[in-house]
C-alpha cells in the first residue's frame, strides 16, 4: 500500500487534484484583490461589508452565483452554449499541468518537483497549444447565443488572439535558442546559472507580457466584451454559473500567464542569494523547497497585481490600433529580436549583447513614429 501511494503517478494525480482545488477558491479571492485595487484606484472602499475586512465577499458571490435562477434564452444552441464555458475552464486548467509552481531540478530523482508533469520537452508549446483552443469557448458562446452583440464580440476575440499568437510565439524564440529546450525545468536552471532573461531580452519580455494580456483578453485589450458597445459581449447571454465559468476561465489564465513570466524572464524560483541551485547529485531540501516556492508565489502574486493596476490605468484600444499594434509593432519587432538572438547562438557572442540591441530596437519604433508625426505636421502647414 504504501509503495502505491508513493508512486510517482500517484502523487502526480494527488498534486493536480490540489490544483484543481485550490486554483478555483484563489480565483475567487483574485476577483475579492482586483474589486479592493479598483477601490483604491477610484478612492472608493471597495467591498467591506460580508466578513472582516470584508474577507467573506468572494463566498457569498460564489454562493450567489450557485443560487441564481439558471435562464437560457429560447434562440441559443443549447449544446454549444452549454460546452463553451467549460472549454474555456478546462483549457485554462489544463495549461498548468507543465508550469512550475515551486521548486523544480532537471534532476530527474529529486523528489521535489512542483510541477504537475515534470520533464516535458515541449513545455511552451504544450502551453501555448492549450491557450489557444480558449479561443473556442469565446467563438462558440458568441455563435451558440444566437445574439448580434455576442457574435461580434465572438468574431473580434478570433481575430485578436490570432494575431497576438504570432508575437507571442516569437518573444520566446530567443530564450529557446538560448538554452536550447523548451523545458521550462530547464530554462529556469539556465536562469539560476547565467542570470534572468529580463536582463539580456527585456523586450522580448514586453512583447511575450502584452500579447499574454491581449490572448486573455484584459484591458486595454477587452474589444471582445466592450460594454459601451458590445453590451457584454460573447457573454451577453449568460448568466449565474455559466457566467462564473468564463470569469474562472479568464483568471485561471491569469495565474498562467504570471508564472510563465515569472518562469520565462525572472528565473522562476530563483532569487539571488535567498535560494540555491541543486546539482545532478543533490536532492532539495524540504526548507529549500517551501522558500523557492514562496519565491515564485511572491513574483507570481506582483505579476497579477500588475495586471489588475493596468485594467484601472490604461484606457481601451480602438480595434484598428489593436490590430496594428499587433502586425505594426510587435511583429517586426519580435522578427528583429529573434534575428539578433540567432546571431548571438551561431557565432557564440554572450547573451548580454542583447541588451543592447533590445534597447535600440525598443527606441526606434518611437523614434520613426515621432519623425513621421513631425513630417505630417509640417506637410499640413505647406498645404495650408
Amino acid at each position: 500500500m504504501l509503495d502505491l501511494l508513493t508512486h510517482p503517478w500517484v502523487i502526480r494525480g494527488i498534486v493536480a487534484l490540489l490544483v484543481l482545488l485550490i486554483v478555483p477558491g484563489i480565483c475567487a479571492y483574485l476577483i475579492f484583490l482586483e474589486r479592493k485595487i479598483a477601490a483604491w484606484t477610484q478612492d472608493r472602499i471597495g467591498p467591506n461589508r460580508v466578513g472582516p475586512w470584508g474577507l467573506l465577499q468572494s463566498i457569498a458571490d460564489g454562493l450567489k452565483f450557485l443560487l441564481k435562477e439558471q435562464i437560457v434564452p429560447s434562440y441559443v444552441n443549447k449544446v454549444l452554449y452549454f460546452v463553451a464555458p467549460g472549454i474555456g475552464v478546462g483549457c485554462a486548467l489544463l495549461g498548468l499541468a507543465v508550469v512550475p509552481f515551486g521548486a523544480t531540478s532537471i534532476n530527474p530523482v529529486d523528489p521535489h518537483q512542483w510541477v504537475i508533469a515534470p520533464g516535458v520537452d515541449i513545455g511552451i508549446l504544450y502551453v501555448f497549444a492549450i491557450g489557444s483552443l480558449t479561443v473556442y469557448a469565446i467563438i462558440l458562446g458568441g455563435w451558440a447565443s444566437n445574439n448580434k452583440y455576442a457574435f461580434i464580440g465572438s468574431l473580434r476575440s478570433s481575430a485578436q488572439v490570432i494575431s497576438y499568437e504570432i508575437p507571442l510565439g516569437m518573444s520566446v524564440l530567443g530564450i529557446i535558442l538560448l538554452v536550447g529546450s523548451m523545458n521550462l525545468e530547464k530554462i529556469i536552471d539556465f536562469q539560476a546559472r547565467q542570470g534572468w532573461f529580463l536582463l539580456y531580452q527585456p523586450l522580448a519580455f514586453l512583447m511575450f507580457f502584452t500579447s499574454a494580456l491581449a490572448e486573455n483578453n484584459r484591458m486595454p485589450f477587452d474589444l471582445p466584451e466592450t460594454e459601451q458597445e458590445l453590451v457584454g459581449g460573447f457573454h451577453t447571454e449568460y448568466s449565474a454559473m455559466k457566467f462564473a465559468m468564463f470569469f474562472l476561465g479568464e483568471y485561471s489564465h491569469m495565474i498562467t500567464i504570471s508564472l510563465l513570466c515569472s518562469v520565462l524572464f525572472l528565473g522562476g524560483w530563483h532569487f539571488p542569494g535567498l535560494t540555491t541551485v541543486t546539482g545532478l547529485g543533490q536532492m532539495e531540501t524540504w526548507g529549500g523547497a517551501l522558500i523557492k516556492f514562496a519565491v515564485l508565489f511572491t513574483k507570481m502574486i506582483l505579476f497579477i497585481v500588475l495586471i489588475m493596476l493596468i485594467r484601472w490605468t490604461i484606457p481601451r484600444f480602438r480595434y484598428d490600433q489593436l490590430m496594428g499594434l499587433a502586425w505594426k509593432v510587435l511583429i517586426p519587432l519580435a522578427l528583429g529580436n529573434l534575428f539578433f538572438a540567432m546571431l548571438v547562438r551561431h557565432f557564440n557572442w554572450s547573451a548580454w549583447v542583447l541588451l543592447p540591441v533590445n534597447i535600440v530596437l525598443f527606441l526606434l519604433p518611437g523614434a520613426l513614429s515621432l519623425w513621421q508625426q513631425e513630417k505630417a505636421a509640417k506637410n499640413r502647414l505647406a498645404t495650408v
